[in-house]
């Protein structure tokens, strides 16, 4: 087992490991006092999973409880939130007891949200079963929920009290989910490791899968080091954001159903380097993308994307701030009036 330790205020562990989900219970009994362990996911990870953990922490003397929700980001919503709510208070649980996020980034983020805000404040545990999940979306505690106007435009800092993460869930995810995931994977390659960069640029869709083992915790380390030295977002976490800025607009733009969170941030890194950057990164990155059948451009015009632009939560009053990798493996937070920063793609 790796065990990766995040120093932040509310420190905790993150466990990697083949077939770690059948032992949930067993460490969840060792981190967490609990008498009721409420399984929150959704109606793709529920059959596949769920009873494997109820089964671990009935085991481990858990009483236990679920609440299953529709897959897809248009659950990370209000609506979702509230019945959750409802659910906890129909099921008496208090704040001695604690939450499992079982499944890929929309479970753990309504999840964690939910579980800073019920009772103001409950335990919660990560279970990531998405390679976006486990890579990115479980580190760091980070959670919220979407609204119309905008991804993740309310939330809340919430830090798991641990996260279980078992690379053999990937094998029952659609190929399309997993090529959803190499999007963040290949944005940490960009942000702070020239090395995997170059690697994932040797691999591809199909012999990636046998690195999967060092890559998950290479990003997760990337990560943890990122959040340690700023856990509330406000200086150098921002270089996270790569392909951010336009991929949340992408998503928005298509009302959060044609492209997936991993290709939009895909689409955008490409997009902001082909405009910020220099002509032989923005080929590479380009070249990486495309092996993992990730898009490097959409067809909506840039226009349409920077008016969304302004929503996005990365904004500070008229002030937007981006990410630029050049060269690879070193981000560059910038920072541009709305107006200057429409100039780096020709518009006025």
């Amino acid at each position: 087992m790796q065990t990766i330790h995040v120093p932040v205020q509310q420190a905790y562990d993150i466990f990697v490991e083949r077939n770690l989900l059948s032992r949930c219970g067993e460490m969840i009994h060792s981190l967490c006092p609990a008498s009721t362990c409420a399984i929150i996911t959704d109606d793709h990870v529920a059959p596949l999973y769920a009873d494997v953990v109820e089964f671990s922490l009935k085991q481990s003397g858990f009483h236990t409880e679920k609440f299953v929700f529709p897959h897809g980001e248009s659950s990370k919503s209000s609506a979702t939130l509230l019945n959750i709510y409802s659910f906890l208070c129909q099921k008496e649980i208090t704040r001695s007891d604690c939450l499992i996020a079982l499944g890929g980034g929309v479970v753990g983020d309504i999840t964690g949200f939910a579980a800073a805000t019920f009772l103001r404040g409950i335990r919660y545990i990560q279970i990531p079963t998405s390679l976006l999940a486990q890579v990115d979306s479980s580190v760091g505690g980070k959670t919220a929920i979407d609204l119309p106007e905008g991804k993740n435009l309310v939330g809340a800092f919430k830090q798991p009290a641990a996260v279980i993460c078992d690379p053999d869930t990937l094998s029952t995810l659609p190929e399309k989910f997993f090529i959803d995931g190499m999007g963040e994977v290949i944005k940490y390659g960009m942000i702070a490791d020239k090395t995997l960069f170059e690697q994932l640029c040797n691999y591809d869709l199909s012999s990636v899968h046998q690195h999967l083992d060092e890559i998950i915790p290479t990003c997760i380390s990337i990560k943890r080091d990122v959040v340690a030295e700023d856990e509330l977002d406000t200086g150098k976490r921002m270089i996270l954001n790569f392909g951010h800025t336009l991929g949340h607009a992408i998503e928005a733009y298509y009302h959060y159903g044609t492209y997936t969170h991993g290709c939009a941030v895909a689409a955008g890194m490409c997009l902001m380097t082909k405009f910020c950057g220099s002509p032989e990164i923005y080929h590479q990155l380009k070249t990486c993308v495309e092996r993992y059948q990730l898009p490097s451009s959409v067809p909506a015009s840039i226009p349409d994307l920077l008016s969304l632009c302004g929503n996005d939560k990365k904004r500070s009053g008229s002030v937007l701030r981006y990410i630029v990798c050049d060269p690879v493996g070193n981000a560059e937070i910038r920072s541009d009036s709305l107006q200057d920063f429409r100039k780096h793609f020709h518009l006025t």
